[in-house]
């Protein structure tokens, strides 16, 4: 039996039986994300203002951070949404002193920023806030900030573009490497799959299919695409409107998956690129379960 008829008639069995409950085989292996912390930070007053404007848009996966990736979330999302513009100088002292943390603290979240090309610091200059065209876009952290904030609808549509250029490649490559385990693992994930899907859990549904494109671009045998992979795992993850690929559940893009799955387990290289192409023009039109940001 094929892998997408076996996925297909396992999901209808869970959804007339209810055999697959909780702590099965339809659970994904995460731990559920905390719900959103809106709690505000604090204002950035007096002759600075703008630097006050993140407000409530602190990131839910802020909770439980510690103050370095909190410090580092908050001023990265602040710089992408353009509250701080290009060339803004930025004060460690006067960071310190707005959002109660140390110097220490202030100094390695900037290394960080630094290292993503958000800011640069230079002697008798200090730091100040780069150009957009400095950033390293392909971060994973700039694509999730960049997902929040104003130019979400143009980094959902260069994501969409970007996968359509990576994974069918991926696809067809990966046919050639026929490894026993990582195919069980493509066909438990699409398994996993269809039970979420068969119980509405969109949350295990998202991560299973997070898991699935990454892990089908690290098998490919090419450690560039391979690179490339938490980039994909970014797509996955980012709000907002539909974006090509599965948005929500939907027997179609199970049984894209499933196809794909197919093509592998046979090293039909071609027909599995086909199944990739065919899976990222769906268009379901929905919103997403977002996982919280990642920690630093």
């Amino acid at each position: 039996m094929s892998t997408l008829a076996h996925t297909m008639m396992t999901a209808a069995r869970s959804a007339d039986s209810g055999l697959a409950g909780p702590g099965e085989l339809n659970r994904y292996p995460y731990a559920e994300a905390p719900a959103a912390d809106r709690v505000g930070v604090p204002l950035w007053e007096g002759a600075e203002p703008e630097l006050g404007r993140v407000g409530s848009r602190r990131a839910a996966g802020s909770r439980g951070r510690g103050l370095h990736g909190q410090l580092v979330q908050q001023l990265g999302q602040m710089i992408v949404s353009g509250d701080l513009g290009a060339d803004r100088p930025l004060v460690p002292e006067e960071i310190g002193q707005r959002f109660e943390v140390s110097r220490t603290v202030v100094r390695e979240s900037l290394r960080v920023l630094e290292a993503k090309g958000l800011v640069s610091a230079r002697p008798n200059v200090g730091t100040r806030v780069r150009p957009v065209s400095d950033w390293n876009l392909l971060d994973p952290d700039i694509i999730e900030w960049r997902a929040f904030g104003p130019q979400r609808d143009d980094q959902r549509r260069e994501l969409s573009e970007l996968r359509w250029t990576i994974e069918p490649l991926a696809a067809r490559l990966a046919a050639g490497h026929g490894r026993e385990d990582v195919q069980q693992r493509l066909a438990d994930l699409v398994e996993i799959m269809g039970h979420a899907l068969a119980q509405a859990d969109s949350l295990t549904f998202s991560r299973a299919d997070g898991e699935f494109h990454s892990l089908l671009i690290q098998v490919a045998g090419n450690r560039m695409l391979e690179h490339l992979s938490g980039i994909v795992s970014a797509a996955l993850q980012v709000s907002g409107g539909p974006m090509a690929g599965c948005d929500r559940l939907s027997e179609t893009c199970l049984a894209h998956h499933a196809r794909i799955v197919d093509a592998l387990a046979a090293g039909d290289g071609a027909a599995a690129e086909a199944a990739m192409r065919q899976l990222l023009t769906v268009h379901p039109g929905g919103e997403r379960v977002v996982p919280a940001p990642r920690e630093h």
